[in-house]
């Protein structure tokens, strides 16, 4: 027979509260994956809108230069602010994550209220509303993580 030690007892006590409280944050640990998977797409959308703008896509007649002003309005305003989201949703931020939702709100108001710009696609607003929405279900569950 194996005999077993009161600090058998401790260490195994010991090793399943750290389990416990790895497990605490489970949902925030998931909520900075999220941001930080939107920070990566977030760069490439600033990096394609800055592409717009220089003419590195597009042909001659797709220039910047040759499209509407509300167009290049919009396509400058998306370029600048992508890039200053990713940066705070990389890091985690608070203002970055207000900074996205600004860049996810602009998108879907710009393609259903003003479709003459970017062409008005539903599943631009679609994908934008779903990426919102699983940011607030993933908010809603990290902040009952961490009761006040």
């Amino acid at each position: 027979m194996s005999e077993t030690s009161p600090r058998d007892g401790v260490l195994s006590a010991a090793m399943s509260s750290e389990r416990i409280e790895a497990d605490d944050n489970v949902w925030t640990r998931r909520l900075v994956l999220f941001l930080r998977i939107m920070a990566v797409f977030s760069i490439l959308k600033g990096l394609y809108h800055w592409a717009q703008v220089t003419g590195f896509v597009g042909g001659e007649e797709e220039a910047f230069e040759n499209q509407p002003i509300a167009w290049q309005a919009a396509t400058v305003y998306f370029a600048v602010i992508e890039l200053v989201a990713a940066v705070g949703l990389w890091l985690a931020t608070p203002w970055g994550a207000v900074v996205w939702l600004t860049t996810v709100v602009s998108m879907a108001v710009i393609e259903l209220m003003f479709p003459g710009i970017y062409g008005g696609s539903l599943v631009v607003v679609g994908g934008e509303a779903f990426m919102l929405a699983a940011y607030l279900a993933l908010a809603w569950m990290a902040a009952r993580e961490r009761p006040p």
